[in-house]
């Protein structure tokens, strides 16, 4: 199953294949690629938490119906951080990162873990990691998700500061994994850079290029997919 905003949706469609079927959910509508149901694609909404509802409703319909999935992809596009992920690249992430969930202290930021409890980290197959990096060329490491995209230069330092080997900071992978962890499934987030993680400068977003390198490595990410093995990590 893929997640992805409205606009990414269709880029990710296009990669499978143009049928495909809706399927109504509450709140949500599932589109079913290529009319077999081996694919189910969702635009599951701006933001951590909405996404995270999205994916529990069509994983919850799945299991619910005997035929739960094996896999739940995060797809979109993100900010790069400069240099490692410029405009145009492709990123998967081999650790999904909540990267503002936490407090902030006269100490500085504290991520809940250290408040004692919850959780800020996935990490997706390292199998399945490595295949989808050689399949699409994409680099991999780690991506943020944030509640409130960076707008200045100094978030951006801090931020790479806490999470130096982050690549990307999108809005929706961590609670897309968090939907999938409870349901006990695999999940991937693979992303392609729209534009820099910085001072907010519309001029220099490039969400067409960034759409089309989704669009190409999903043509070569659903191929590598029918290899990889769930059971393994």
């Amino acid at each position: 199953m893929a997640t992805a905003v409205p606009a990414e949706r269709d880029a990710v469609a296009r990669a499978f294949t143009a049928e495909t079927a809706e399927v109504r959910l509450p709140g949500a509508t599932l589109h079913r690629i290529g009319g077999t149901g081996h694919y189910d694609l969702l635009a599951a909404g701006v933001g951590p938490a909405l996404a995270a509802a999205s994916t529990a409703t069509a994983l919850t319909a799945a299991a619910l119906a005997g035929t739960p999935y094996d896999l739940v992809v995060s797809a979109g596009i993100a900010g790069g951080f400069a240099p490692d992920a410029p405009v145009g690249s492709l990123v998967v992430a081999d650790e999904i990162i909540a990267a503002d969930l936490g407090a902030e202290t006269a100490d500085g930021f504290l991520p809940v873990t250290e408040l004692g409890f919850g959780t800020v980290s996935h990490r997706p197959p390292t199998s399945l990691v490595r295949t989808v990096s050689a399949a699409t060329g994409a680099r991999s490491g780690a991506v943020l998700t944030v509640s409130t995209v960076t707008g200045t230069a100094a978030r951006a330092v801090r931020l790479r500061a806490r999470h130096p080997r982050a690549l990307a900071e999108a809005m929706e992978g961590f609670g897309v994994a968090e939907a999938a962890a409870a349901h006990g499934v695999a999940v991937l987030e693979i992303r392609a850079v729209s534009n820099p993680v910085g001072p907010r400068d519309r001029t220099a977003w490039r969400i067409g290029d960034a759409l089309a390198a989704l669009t190409e490595g999903f043509g070569k990410f659903a191929p590598a997919l029918e290899s990889w093995n769930p059971h393994d990590h």
